[in-house]
């Protein structure tokens, strides 16, 4: 008898009869009942643009390494969990359940076929003891008790070794999909720079509820693991008082940048730039240039030039002299200093510039990114293309699928 382990199917790529790949798995549909083991309803399957549809399993021809073969047309319309139904992955794993009187927790669940089209959890595989001494056994269903009781706290290292190897933009969309409590039991069990990251892609209601549940303490170093930009936005979302207590507990060099980007209306271009472009000064080189926009950390966006001011270097700046593209800099011999190459044809916006008037500036001029200076010339942050279709989009944009 065939035997699937849950977990491992995590991210697995779904393909139709045709052999074209049209989505990824991203969790099992299963009804709990009781001593009775439960019964695989189908897959929560990830197409693009980040839509998750249900497939039955009932289309399902072949569960291979590496791939899943379905049968039929995929119906797109977005997968909407009922309430009788239960998120292996997402809902299951890592619970405390107890095993011939003792208390383990669910590592994973394991699928088997009985009959043809008919697939069950009818094994469990659970760990005794500590991660780092105990050991894991696999036993019947009927054997564990405790899947159908409500857990005030319930881990996430099994869930989240499944989907250790989504993107940020993905893993946010799949804490989003889970009930509230599991989101923020998931979210809070990331580290620190790991959850910045997916704090960045959840919708503005799911970043309150994650960084709600974190202590003081936690929040203040997950924001400052933030962009500045990022992290002023979901502190406007915050009550004034938690807010501002939470800028307290945060280092004060991380928390600068973000009370400067406080000061500005949110739709302009000061409130929504970010005040870490890559700056260098004129007597830097090509090489250094390329060094800096290499890092891994650098989006696309930012990394597409670089901004040379006078000292000091950090925002905001001294004048501002022009920018750096990173096509212009492939070109030229690393040894060159960047003030030879600089484009003094891109001139700067002002931070009060509203969302439609930067939008119009970077499609007039075919750019990517713009810098921001103030009254005096000096550079005070640069505004992306995400950043701004970011909030050109409707508001709940992260939660439409269809």
């Amino acid at each position: 008898m065939d035997r699937i382990f849950v977990a491992r199917l995590a991210g697995l790529a779904v393909f139709d009869p045709a052999g074209d790949q049209i989505g990824r798995i991203r969790d099992v549909v299963v009804s709990l009942r009781g001593p009775l083991p439960p019964r695989v309803h189908g897959f929560v399957v990830e197409v693009q643009p980040r839509r998750r549809v249900f497939l039955p399993i009932t289309r399902i021809t072949s569960i291979e390494a590496g791939a899943v073969i379905f049968t039929g047309k995929l119906n797109m319309r977005r997968f909407e969990q009922r309430r009788a139904e239960t998120l292996a992955i997402g809902e299951l794993l890592d619970l405390s359940v107890e095993y011939k009187g003792e208390q383990v927790t669910v590592q994973d669940l394991a699928m088997e076929q009985p009959r043809p089209s008919d697939w069950q959890i009818a094994k469990v595989a659970v760990r005794r003891g500590t991660r780092r001494r105990g050991e894991t056994l696999i036993v019947d269903w009927d054997e564990v008790t405790g899947f159908g009781v409500a857990q005030k706290d319930q881990g996430a290292a099994n869930l989240l070794a499944a989907f250790e190897a989504l993107r940020p933009a993905d893993l946010a969309n799949m804490l989003h999909e889970l009930p509230d409590k599991r989101m923020a039991e998931v979210a809070s069990a990331l580290n620190d720079d790991r959850l910045a990251d997916v704090l960045e892609e959840l919708p503005d209601r799911d970043q309150v509820i994650v960084l709600s549940r974190l202590n003081p303490e936690r929040a203040a170093d997950v924001l400052e693991a933030m962009s500045p930009d990022d992290a002023t936005d979901l502190l406007q979302e915050l009550p004034q008082d938690q807010a501002e207590g939470l800028l307290r507990l945060m280092v004060p060099e991380e928390a600068a940048p973000v009370r400067r980007l406080l000061t500005y209306a949110e739709h302009t271009a000061g409130g929504m730039m970010t005040t870490e472009p890559v700056i260098l000064p004129p007597t830097a080189t090509v090489a250094e240039a390329l060094a800096h926009i290499r890092q891994q950390e650098q989006t696309p966006a930012v990394a597409a030039q670089v901004y040379v001011t006078r000292p000091p270097g950090e925002t905001p700046t001294g004048r501002f002299l022009g920018v750096a593209h990173f096509q212009r800099l492939l070109r030229e011999p690393p040894s060159t200093m960047l003030g030879s190459v600089i484009d003094i044809t891109v001139d700067p916006i002002r931070p009060e510039f509203t969302i439609p008037e930067v939008a119009c500036y970077l499609a007039t001029y075919n750019l990517v990114a713009v810098p921001v200076v103030d009254e005096h010339g000096r550079l005070l942050g640069a505004v992306t293309v995400d950043d701004v279709l970011d909030h050109m989009l409707p508001q709940d944009w992260r939660e439409k699928h269809d």
